[in-house]
């Protein structure tokens, strides 16, 4: 006969485990997918947008080099480096600037923060999303590039792997970096209505800017010297010393492709992003307490 259980015995039992954060941050970043994929809108705009933007450019300018002065760079091959990076952007910086807004403006940040999921568990699910996000976007502007235009992949030149290595280091510091200077400048929109209306503008500017639509060489100096201070024109530039034969250096305001102060700057920006999101960063809405 099974002897009762006492309170003695039940206080001795082992309390179960609790989920860690990653596995929490893993379970949020399905739901965030989740929710992403339901906004058909969005995940038109994020996905297509850089890729409808290469089709339509190296189309309009087939045969054209961009200016780069016997070094025989096709415009799809100039123009592919910055669509990835802005691409990053769009799926980092904007996304979150926006979506964030707009969870807190309708109260889903306020009742996620009621509930017994730890803070970091939501902002991992947010990095989880923009890597995702990031991949597959990135994934369908290079393979339209080597199909559709005959695009040279960086696994398939001489310095393959040191090409590789360095996309993969900007691909991660530019998510990163555009994830965190995301959430911070998702607390300057005053609702969510005007989330969008607020930071595409930003995206825009920084795109005409900062070597994507144009040449970098080309912008006058002082529109140079303004993208400098942001993360896209490094993005850009680090993803061009990746697809562009390396001749093409030189037709950068530095001579160089400038690796390290790329790293320099991203890093600052994920440093700035993270100090200026935990100083302003609100659950509730203004008006809310």
């Amino acid at each position: 006969m099974t002897a009762p259980t006492t309170t003695a015995t039940r206080a001795a039992a082992p309390a179960p485990a609790l989920p860690s954060a990653a596995r929490l941050g893993l379970a949020r970043t399905g739901a965030e997918l989740r929710a992403f994929f339901r906004e058909r809108d969005a995940v038109i705009f994020i996905f297509t947008y850089p890729v409808i933007m290469l089709a339509i450019f190296a189309s309009v300018f087939d045969g054209q080099d961009q200016g780069m002065d016997g070094y025989g760079v096709p415009f799809a091959q100039y123009f592919l480096p910055g669509m990835v990076a802005t691409g990053v952007m769009l799926t980092s910086f904007q996304s979150l600037a926006i979506s964030i807004a707009v969870e807190r403006d309708d109260g889903t940040l306020k009742r996620l923060r009621s509930t017994p999921l730890p803070a970091t568990a939501y902002f991992y699910g947010k990095v989880g999303l923009v890597l995702a996000t990031s991949v597959v976007q990135t994934a369908l502007l290079l393979a339209l590039a080597a199909f559709a235009f005959d695009v040279p992949m960086p696994w398939t030149m001489p310095d393959g792997a040191e090409r590789v290595a360095t996309f993969l280091w900007v691909f991660v510091l530019g998510c990163a970096a555009g994830a965190v200077c995301g959430v911070a400048f998702s607390s300057l929109p005053r609702s969510g209505k005007s989330a969008t209306a607020v930071v595409t503008p930003v995206v825009l500017v920084l795109q005409f800017i900062s070597g994507v639509f144009f040449a970098f060489f080309a912008l006058p100096t002082w529109m140079q010297s303004v993208a400098s201070v942001f993360p896209l024109k490094w993005m850009a530039q680090g993803m061009r010393s990746v697809f562009l034969p390396e001749e093409a250096a030189s037709l950068e305001p530095s001579g160089s492709w400038q690796h390290g102060a790329t790293a320099a700057v991203l890093v600052a920006w994920l440093v700035v992003g993270l100090v200026v999101g935990a100083r302003t960063f609100r659950w509730r809405r203004r008006d809310d307490g």
